[in-house]
């Protein structure tokens, strides 16, 4: 894949120290960046997970990531968004960071903005598989998808139902909860 564009801004770290000082200076930004880290074997390795970690404690996310060359590769972050859904994988990184007294008040405040407009226990259901009763109609109103539905991965089912709770308008929910109903039926399992 190519590099950033000409107004893609990318930062090279080789540590978790360098990340973290470099969010503690920028965590203010506006908008994201590209962050260039060492593959495996390659040295200055950076696990994904301590990237994730330092991102969550200055209220920042990361999303896409994409090959840079045969010994780095990039992800994209940038503040989160304050409506953005919580996963449970990321509220334990958030104890844990707290615990550890490593969490900024950048990422202390996204966390208060979180709970206060409920964007902090929006992805509770979908965690919990929670079908919610208009997909449970749908699926009940197709022959063998609710069986089909319960044999899926943890992942597809989470997957799709964080795609379904995501829809803006009334219209979309719908379309993507008869889509999911429909593949269900068929057996098929996207994986969104």
């Amino acid at each position: 894949m190519a590099a950033p564009g000409p107004t893609e801004a990318s930062v090279e770290v080789k540590s978790r120290a360098e990340l973290r000082d470099w969010l503690a200076r920028n965590h203010a930004l506006d908008g994201g960046i590209w962050l260039v880290s060492y593959k495996k074997g390659a040295g200055h390795y950076l696990p994904m997970g301590d990237i994730v970690a330092e991102c969550l404690a200055f209220g920042w996310v990361d999303s896409r990531s994409r090959g840079l060359d045969a010994r780095r590769t990039m992800h994209y972050i940038s503040p989160r968004k304050p409506g953005s859904g919580w996963s449970a994988a990321n509220k334990r990184l958030v104890a844990r960071l707290e615990a550890d007294g490593q969490m900024h008040v950048a990422g202390a405040s996204a966390i208060a903005l979180a709970k206060a407009n409920g964007s902090w226990s929006l992805l509770d259901d979908v965690e919990n598989l929670v079908v919610p009763p208009d997909l449970g109609k749908a699926l009940a109103e197709r022959p063998g998808a609710t069986e089909n539905w319960e044999s899926f991965p943890r992942s597809i089912c989470r997957g799709t139902l964080a795609w379904i709770q995501a829809a803006k308008r009334p219209d979309t929910r719908q379309r993507r909860v008869t889509s999911a109903a429909d593949e269900a039926a068929a057996g098929i399992r996207t994986n969104r």
